[in-house]
């Protein structure tokens, strides 16, 4: 029988240590013959990635040696870092940002000097020579005392398309494309002959619009004859892709959905016109949607009412039909010898490396993202739910109640509600089985998960509803949520609190100060002053605001009605901060503006900072501490006993 216990207090065999000494995570994973690669992130190795190989007789190995960490730091956000070829690795390497390479049975060896950085590789196998992206960080000024900065501003910092030799590269590459501010996903057709790539400006970032543009290879590697194929200012172009048989293809919003789409003798037509999402936000170089498994044959992942699918697409007669797995979330699928190979999760089942043989429609899972087996009886499936919020308008979410197979609460009580609001902000949310979340709900909580306006997966119009509106209907999304809840009597009014990280963390710093229903809050490394971040940001999210907000410095003053910073006075409940100290998506110096402020003023609150952690925590010390903390922090501020003993953490003003 169920112990009768007060939500929160429930004992939860999802544990801190648990989630980070058997998590790691998966990513990444590519073909090569008959050997399967993918990275793995590992808490317990200081959050380093490796790259391992599969052989076909199921034999698993690390190929990244000790001592390397397969990630690059092109527009901070990374993405794949690596390409494999008949056994022979390219990869770039964090702690330097070289490419190295890696020949079968050898160990690594540079390719580029510093203080370049790459991403995106394409090999040219008729050439024996690599294309991709190069971010060039030479340039360098003197600060205000006169000496040379150790790093370059957003606009010092120098984008192009590169052709890399496999031996040297004196100069960093051989620069092919340059002049506009961004590049990324070079694509080389069968045959060898032309190349494809996308391109856009500030203040565009890749979802508001893109270019995609064609030219010839030369034999010694150079582009000719460029022309513009699809794309512009307004029109977002999403994986560029070539058929076997040569044809482009390539997904475009142009219709309002990211849909799928040819170019053919110089003409463009739709393969699968849809209110549906094919397409992604590029935030990292190396997402995908799609792979070829002939050159009539596409299988493709896409998103409707933000339910996540798996289908093959004819392209002659054009028909889509789906593919039943038992996964709802398919990432970055490649195909191969009749096969699909993707990262899978669905609300029971962690992140794996998933492959599917398209014949039989038969799976095998070769790597779990944790060998954990959790009792059904301890996790939480999300339900999906549609609320209504701002200008008669219907916003999306998934709720996942407490649930814990040995507690029930008394009777009468009803749960805390935690109020998740995701980062980007142009992103959302995931049915994936989250242990983080589970760690929540099977101690009691219940968890709602917002995609807001400004979420992909609904189509262009709706994650336009945050241009210009950032700050506003982000924040009015998570409230109506957490109001939708208390409504229909599955969440205590009096103990909902919002947690999120970078823009979700700056969402729940709004809502803290410009609205009054959360009771508590927790901000991991989110923004409090924006004009701050357009100063001090990358270069790929130095005009982002632009969008969000407006025009700047002409609408400096709107910077400054939308910065929690300012208004800091208005702060009444109780907030906790994370931060890394070598982030450079959101300074710390966010962190502590905001913390000193609410200090002051006499609020409950604290505040952890972490060594050697950049945009997000990969160290397993570093989440347990986060997660406990939080934890820790909520039972204080909502008044319940916890199952377990955690590290107490220094709350100011706590009466």
């Amino acid at each position: 029988m169920p112990h009768a216990s007060p939500y929160g207090s429930w004992k939860s065999p999802i544990t801190t240590s648990l989630i980070t000494s058997k998590v790691i995570g998966l990513a990444w994973p590519q073909f090569d013959g008959d050997n399967v690669y993918w990275t793995e992130t590992r808490p317990t190795e200081g959050g380093r990635t490796v790259i391992v190989r599969r052989t076909p007789d199921g034999k698993i190995s690390d190929v990244t040696p000790k001592g390397y960490n397969a990630r690059t730091r092109v527009h901070e956000y990374g993405g794949k870092p690596y390409t494999v070829e008949n056994g022979t690795m390219d990869f770039s390497n964090w702690s330097d940002q070289r490419v190295y390479r890696q020949d079968a049975g050898s160990a690594p060896r540079p390719i580029t000097p510093l203080p370049f950085w790459y991403a995106d590789f394409a090999i040219d196998r008729k050439r024996n020579r690599m294309f991709c992206v190069r971010e060039d960080h030479t340039a360098r000024s003197k600060d205000e005392n006169g000496k040379l900065r150790a790093e370059a501003l957003p606009d010092e910092v120098a984008n192009t398309l590169v052709l890399l030799d496999p031996n040297e590269n004196p100069g960093g590459g051989r620069s092919l494309v340059s002049g506009n501010d961004f590049y990324s996903t070079p694509r080389i057709s069968p045959d060898g002959s032309r190349l494809c790539w996308l391109t856009w400006n500030h203040p565009n970032l890749p979802w508001d619009g893109t270019e995609l543009w064609v030219a010839y290879i030369n034999n010694d590697g150079s582009l000719r004859d460029a022309r513009l194929v699809a794309g512009g200012k307004s029109e977002s172009i999403f994986q560029p892709e070539w058929s076997p048989d040569g044809t482009l293809h390539f997904i475009s919003d142009c219709t309002g959905w990211w849909n799928l789409y040819r170019c053919r003798d110089g003409t463009i037509e739709p393969l699968c016109p849809m209110e549906a999402e094919f397409g992604l936000p590029l935030w990292s170089f190396g997402s995908c949607a799609y792979g070829f498994k002939s050159p009539t044959r596409i299988i493709c992942a896409y998103t409707q009412k933000g339910a996540r699918r798996l289908a093959r697409l004819d392209t002659t007669t054009k028909k889509l039909q789906n593919i039943e797995i038992p996964f709802t979330e398919i990432g970055t699928p490649q195909v191969a010898n009749g096969k699909l190979l993707f990262i899978g999760a669905s609300p029971t089942e962690p992140a794996c490396v998933v492959l599917l043989d398209l014949a039989t429609g038969q799976h095998e899972i070769l790597k779990r993202s944790t060998e954990l087996k959790i009792d059904s009886g301890y996790l939480s499936v999300p339900r999906p739910i549609e609320f209504p919020t701002e200008d008669g308008k219907t916003a999306h979410a998934y709720f996942y109640a407490p649930r814990n197979k040995d507690f029930v609460a008394p009777a009468g009580e009803k749960p805390p509600l935690i109020v998740m609001s995701h980062g980007g902000p142009t992103g959302s949310t995931s049915t994936a089985c989250s242990l983080g979340i589970q760690y929540w709900t099977s101690r009691g909580f219940g968890v709602v998960d917002v995609n807001y306006g400004g979420s992909t997966g609904y189509g262009r119009e709706y994650w336009q509803r945050l241009v210009g509106q950032w700050g506003v209907v982000d924040v009015d999304d998570c409230v109506n949520a957490g109001k939708y809840l208390v409504a229909r009597g599955e969440a205590d009014e009096k103990r909902c609190a919002i947690r999120g990280g970078s823009a979700g963390g700056y969402t729940t710093l709004c809502a803290l100060t410009f609205r009054d229903f959360f009771k508590a809050g927790a901000s991991h490394f989110g923004l409090s002053e924006l004009e701050v971040f357009v100063k001090d940001t990358h270069k790929f999210e130095s005009r982002y605001l632009e969008s969000l907000i407006g025009p700047y410095p002409a609408k400096r003053e709107l910077y400054r009605e939308r910065s929690p910073l300012f208004f800091a006075n208005r702060i009444k409940v109780a907030l906790i901060l994370f931060q890394g100290l070598e982030d450079k998506v959101v300074p710390p110096n966010q962190h502590r503006l905001i913390f000193e402020a609410v200090r002051k003023k006499g609020v409950p609150c604290a505040s952890l900072e972490f060594e050697g952690e950049q945009h997000g925590f990969r160290k397993a010390e570093n989440i347990k501490r986060v997660l406990d903390s939080e934890l820790y922090f909520y039972s204080r501020i909502f008044g319940f006993e916890l199952a377990d003993k955690v590290e107490p953490v220094k709350i100011e003003n706590l009466k």
